[in-house]
């Protein structure tokens, strides 16, 4: 039994226990000694309580930061990101240049957003302004696309919280907040199909703040074809990509489950060009790095954690990437085969990061493993490595000065160069 991982899960997936067994590691219960726990984050929350006082040694790693909620709460990942670039405005970073209208040149990647009820008399002086926009409602605790709804009049929100108020499953008490998001009504279509992307990064440390991108993410459609008329606001396979919502469309296909790799998006380099779609992901591996960047100094950087995050991000016709919301626990569900192989992949290229040879986890190791074991993973950022690059380089990649060759990912030679914004 000597030098063998131990591991526990409480979410029973192929995926992850295929993985485990491959290794040769040995499953034990919660109650017992362990070395590796893949948790839900509620599992988490009580890990990391107070009350527990749980202490976490040495040769002990779980995959989520205590309060990873930071990031993946869509409330409080605006809120951060909205700290984030006042920070940067105080500290006359070019990077939080605004434009004549107090628009954000660089860091405007979230739709305009309020807390509800909290931000309810900003968000009604806001839709004032134009009163034919389209706002998304989203309940800030909840994945999957449960209790989203498109409102564009005033009279729809006033309904909604009134019933709310009056629903027997929301106590007084703990009346659930939500956000309402300025919905992107010009979406990038495929074949008539709005579609988004849902793209994996593992956060190894967050102080310095270490992250890769995992190459195999993939876009999810609609099965309903797109249309901004508001007649079909309530039609959620028109409007929400998914899997969950739009496994029960009639349209649904079970072979491809309404889901393209990544790399098929590269069909737009045949449309807008090359340079244009490097421009494109360099600007979403921006985006997200902002996003890590905004929420790190909040964070519990405790050593015994790791996170891989999912990413949804969606691209406007303008071809403007926007960051939408970060999940805590992508789905590891198999809609298809290439599905199953690509999360056994995600779990296999995350263990070999996190875990590193597959050995018994030390967390006085310094997490950066060599590029080997990296698998479709590349480095996204590193603080360590960037320290000296400054925000005045980062910003010339975001005027689009040194994007491609000599600064952007490599993508025909297959090796990563690291872009001269980080």
């Amino acid at each position: 039994m000597a030098g063998k991982v131990k591991w526990v899960t409480d979410i029973e997936k192929s995926v992850l226990i295929n993985n485990f067994e491959k290794r040769g590691w040995i499953q034990v219960t919660e109650n017992e000694d362990w070395n590796f726990y893949w948790m839900s984050v509620q599992t988490i929350r009580n890990v990391f309580s107070v009350e527990t006082g749980y202490r976490l040694s040495d040769d002990q790693i779980v995959n989520h930061f205590p309060n990873h909620y930071e990031l993946t709460r869509k409330d409080l990942m605006v809120k951060n990101i909205k700290r984030y670039r006042k920070e940067l405005e105080k500290e006359g970073s070019p990077l939080a240049e605004k434009d004549e209208n107090g628009k954000y040149l660089y860091l405007d990647f979230v739709p305009v957003t309020y807390m509800l009820p909290a931000d309810y008399n900003l968000f009604v002086e806001e839709f004032r302004k134009s009163p034919s926009s389209t706002w998304i409602m989203k309940p800030c605790g909840k994945a999957q696309g449960k209790g989203i709804f498109l409102i564009n009049k005033l009279s729809q929100i006033k309904k909604w919280s009134r019933d709310s108020k009056t629903s027997s499953f929301v106590s007084q008490s703990s009346k659930e907040a939500y956000v309402i998001s300025l919905y992107i009504n010009n979406p990038l279509l495929i074949g008539g199909r709005k579609f988004d992307l849902r793209l994996y990064v593992l956060v190894s440390t967050y102080r310095p703040l270490r992250c890769y991108m995992y190459k195999l993410g993939f876009c999810r459609f609609c099965t309903v074809k797109y249309t901004p008329s508001t007649s079909e606001l309530d039609n959620m396979f028109v409007h929400l990509t998914n899997v969950a919502i739009q496994k029960h469309g009639e349209d649904y296909n079970h072979i491809h489950g309404g889901k393209w790799t990544v790399n098929n998006l590269l069909y737009l380099e045949s449309t807008r060009g090359k340079e244009v779609t490097s421009k494109l992901f360099d600007e979403i591996h921006w985006i997200i790095v902002q996003s890590l960047k905004a929420v790190a100094p909040v964070m519990n950087n405790d050593k015994h954690c790791f996170e891989c995050y999912g990413y949804d991000i969606i691209i406007d016709d303008r071809l403007k990437p926007w960051l939408i919301e970060v999940n805590a626990s992508p789905s590891l569900t198999s809609s298809t085969a290439n599905d199953r192989i690509l999360k056994y992949n995600l779990i296999n290229d995350t263990l070999n990061i996190a875990v590193p040879n597959g050995e018994i986890p030390d967390c006085k190791w310094n997490k950066s493993p060599p590029k080997e074991v990296l698998g479709n993973y590349e480095i996204l950022y590193d603080e360590e490595l960037a320290q000296g690059d400054g925000a005045d380089r980062e910003l010339r990649s975001r005027s689009g000065q040194s994007l491609g060759s000599k600064g952007g990912r490599s993508r025909d030679s297959g090796r990563t160069v690291l872009t001269t914004w980080k």
